[in-house]
């Protein structure tokens, strides 16, 4: 017997491999979410343009979304495992070199390119690829909970990392994210198998060991990206969560994510001041994605959809009309943090639902990157908008637009057995 098949717990050891993954998910976010800590300094210490800074954001969000679905293959060929180690790395890795960074350029090669690289491999597709993989009950609440990970990334690192940037600048928060994605590497490679069948063990709530499928080389990865791609867009309930999830990116990490802190100070408020009402709405989100997923497992997706987009939607419109006082700040850190990723339980099940739990995370991987493609077009948007016309007002607006469109379409999206599913493929 190997050492990897003496596992305590039993079946039960499925959530330490969803601990560990929520870690994983943490450090992906609070890396993918320091660009708006940096924003002001980064501006202080070098005099570079919000634009150029907000370029470098968007190129990180947009990279961390396209490398998710050839991530999600690699899981299947390479390995969740090594996968994730090679993630995690990189992230480390590039966010250290930018210490060193003294042109633009440098920082879009780092904080933009190559930890768009490694935080895409330690996306919420491999959320998606952990909970198919290791669960067979209860795949709602583990997938909101992971999906929670990525608020309590800002919960964790937003106030440390803006009381680092207020009183040291730019360079101790970099130290800061660098050091938390190096200190997960030792933690997955002691504590996350492979698959339930590398402990001997079905997946949770399950009563077959599944045996692991014959190896595939990794470099068939894109190959089997791209070919669940091109099955994928002939299934119009597809582009329809491709869209919604574009809007979801717009108006979570594109405009919230990296602008809100800037335009908070617009409005007077400090640097740390902003950072806790990110968090605060990190702590609603925890609630939010974690209860998304629990109705999810008990009610019709595309209902629940249509709920949190509206809700969006309207809270983003009325965000430039508030008084920006400790009691409107509250209710909407309170509204918005609640529905912040709610969305993506039910994006998750409607996509396994349409296209199979083999192919559902690398679906789900391409949909995520219409997510990271509307944040990144938010992220670009506002600072363009905020350097061309020195407000973010127009930018909201549109966003809270989209929500409602959002909403409208989700409600056209099929489920499994409807018309309009993808045929299924053999594994």
């Amino acid at each position: 017997m190997s050492i990897a098949t003496r596992r305590p717990f039993g079946q039960n050891y499925a959530w330490v491999v969803a601990g560990v993954t929520f870690l994983a998910l943490l450090a992906a976010a609070g890396l993918r979410s320091a660009p708006g800590v940096l924003l002001t300094p980064l501006h202080d210490a070098f005099g570079w343009d919000r634009a150029s800074l907000s370029a470098a954001a968007a190129i990180g969000i947009f990279l961390y979304g396209l490398v998710g679905p050839f991530a999600a293959a690699l899981m299947q060929t390479l390995g969740l495992k090594r996968t994730l180690l090679a993630g995690l790395v990189l992230m480390s890795a590039s966010t250290a070199l930018s210490l060193f960074m003294a042109q633009p350029w440098q920082y879009v090669a780092t904080w933009g390119v190559l930890s768009g690289l490694g935080s895409g491999a330690v996306a919420l597709s491999m959320g998606a690829t952990v909970v198919n993989r290791w669960f067979a009950a209860r795949r709602g609440l583990v997938m909101g909970l992971l999906s929670a990970s990525t608020a309590t990334g800002s919960l964790i690192f937003l106030p440390g990392m803006a009381t680092l940037a207020q009183t040291g600048g730019w360079k101790p928060v970099v130290i800061a994210v660098s050091l938390a994605a190096a200190a997960l590497v030792p933690l997955v490679l002691l504590l996350m198998p492979e698959r339930p069948s590398d402990i001997g063990q079905p997946p949770y709530g399950g009563t077959d060991v599944e045996p692991a499928p014959p190896k595939a080389r990794a470099r068939d990865a894109v190959t089997l990206a791209l070919s669940v791609l091109a099955r994928a867009s002939k299934v119009p309930a597809f582009w329809l969560l491709f869209a919604t999830f574009f809007v979801c990116g717009f108006t979570t990490n594109g405009l919230i994510g990296t602008h809100l802190i800037s335009f908070c100070g617009d409005k007077g408020l400090v640097l740390v001041q902003a950072g806790l009402l990110l968090a605060a709405m990190g702590v609603f989100d925890i609630v939010g994605a974690t209860a998304s997923g629990w109705l999810t497992d008990r009610y019709d997706p595309r209902k629940l959809l249509f709920v949190y987009y509206s809700l969006r939607g309207l809270s983003l419109m009325a965000l430039p009309f508030l008084e920006f006082d400790v009691v409107s700040l509250s209710i909407f850190a309170a509204f918005y943090g609640l529905d912040w990723l709610a969305t993506v339980p039910p994006t998750v099940r409607l996509a396994t639902e349409n296209f199979g739990e083999r192919e559902g995370p690398i679906v789900f991987g391409w949909i995520a990157c219409g997510h990271q493609m509307g944040a990144a077009t938010a992220a670009f948007g506002a600072g363009l908008l905020r350097d061309l016309q020195g407000r973010y007002l127009e930018s909201f607006v549109i966003a809270g637009f989209l929500g409602l469109a959002a909403a409208f379409a989700a409600l056209a999206i099929a489920r499994g057995g409807d018309e309009g599913r993808a045929t299924p493929v053999p594994a």
